[in-house]
């Protein structure tokens, strides 16, 4: 069982100048962080967006592979492409507006409860759940 509440914490630690790349740390694993090309920034490091996207693709896999664990599903490899849209909203404010995964499930033991967990982890895993964008799922065993 798990206790809740539950807390996570990071550091941040940024100096002037949007062309500067900075640090962010969870857990004494440290990832450079920047403004992207997009945004006129010089890229070079992950950006929130890529930190966004990498969130809910990873929300994804691992309420699968407790889904699989707990479901005694075995399975060789599971590979995780997304796309993350960017638009403005309705009243013209840029938003995280769609979010796309593509999950392929390599030699699962149960293809049919693969695909069944698949789409139970996607309905079910907490940032996915937590956030107002519209999020695409397909899922493919191999």
């Amino acid at each position: 069982m798990i206790n809740y509440p539950l807390e996570f914490n990071s550091k941040t630690f940024a100096t002037s100048g949007v062309q500067n790349i900075w640090k962010t740390a969870s857990n004494d694993f440290e990832s450079a962080v920047s403004i992207p090309p997009e945004f006129k920034g010089p890229g070079g490091g992950f950006s929130p967006e890529d930190l966004y996207n990498q969130a809910l693709a990873n929300c994804f896999v691992a309420t699968f592979k407790v889904y699989a664990e707990n479901s005694k599903l075995i399975f060789e490899d599971l590979h995780v492409e997304t796309r993350l849209v960017v638009d403005l909203d309705e009243s013209k404010k840029p938003v995280m507006k769609e979010f796309y995964l593509v999950a392929k499930i390599k030699s699962p033991n149960n293809s049919d409860k693969a695909v069944l967990l698949a789409k139970k982890a996607s309905q079910t895993g907490l940032i996915l759940n937590s956030v107002k964008t519209i999020c695409h799922f397909e899922f493919h065993v191999i």
